[in-house]
């Protein structure tokens, strides 16, 4: 299996900047490391899909019986060297919610539904986003993928992010588990989250990336399992 890392001089022209460099260098020198992963993703990915199928099928006749539209939100959002894909969720919210409101969460939201409220509190809306990682599209851990309007207010380092697959979870993704009430008093929410949420993040995912390790990703895992366990 090859390494997902492509040669400098293949990357995207957007992304072949002084900024980027150091971060693809590392990564580089990982390429083993880059396998290994893949290996894990598709390895895991199968066994979770084993493991959540009957659950997944419970959770999804909830959602049609709870509130009308369709199993899963498959909104647009940016993964390695800034594909386009169409990430898998279980619906949360009403079928109409990126029409009514903004691309991110906030506290109280009254367009989360019922059942959809349970999910997020446990993240068992994301469990359809196996199939996400068995297709290449993303990672048990890397940086969330961001819907295109915030990649397009991404600042030139930001796009090193971008070298590898969108994550499940991250360490950003641990620090900020109740982003959406960060963001609850913001009377402007995109702009709050370009200007403030998005750049603290981004010091986690770059971070991440600039010490990539193959364990350290499992750790991160491990770290997201305690975390989603963990009262408030």
């Amino acid at each position: 299996m090859k390494s997902m890392l492509r040669d400098w001089d293949k990357l995207p022209k957007f992304m072949r900047t002084p900024e980027v460099r150091p971060y693809w260098e590392h990564l580089n020198k990982k390429r083993h490391q880059l396998v290994l992963k893949r290996m894990f993703d598709i390895s895991a990915g199968m066994a979770v899909l084993a493991v959540t199928a009957v659950p997944m099928a419970v959770i999804a006749t909830a959602i049609k019986l709870d509130s009308e539209g369709p199993v899963f939100y498959r909104q647009e959002r940016v993964t390695t060297y800034g594909k386009k894909f169409k990430i898998h969720k279980f619906r949360t919210m009403v079928s109409n919610a990126d029409k009514i409101g903004t691309a991110v969460t906030v506290s109280d939201d009254n367009r989360i539904t019922r059942v959809g409220a349970k999910l997020r509190n446990l993240r068992l809306d994301e469990l359809p986003q196996v199939f996400d990682v068995l297709s290449g599209d993303m990672s048990f851990v890397g940086t969330r993928p961001e819907v295109v309007k915030y990649v397009k207010a991404y600042k030139p380092e930001f796009y090193a992010t971008l070298l590898m697959p969108a994550g499940i979870t991250s360490e950003a993704s641990i620090k900020y588990k109740r982003e959406y009430e960060l963001l609850s008093a913001a009377d402007d929410v995109d702009k709050v989250y370009i200007n403030d949420v998005l750049p603290d993040k981004m010091k986690w995912n770059l971070d991440s990336v600039k010490n990539f390790s193959f364990f350290g990703e499992i750790m991160t895992m491990v770290k997201t399992v305690f975390a989603v366990l963990e009262k408030d």
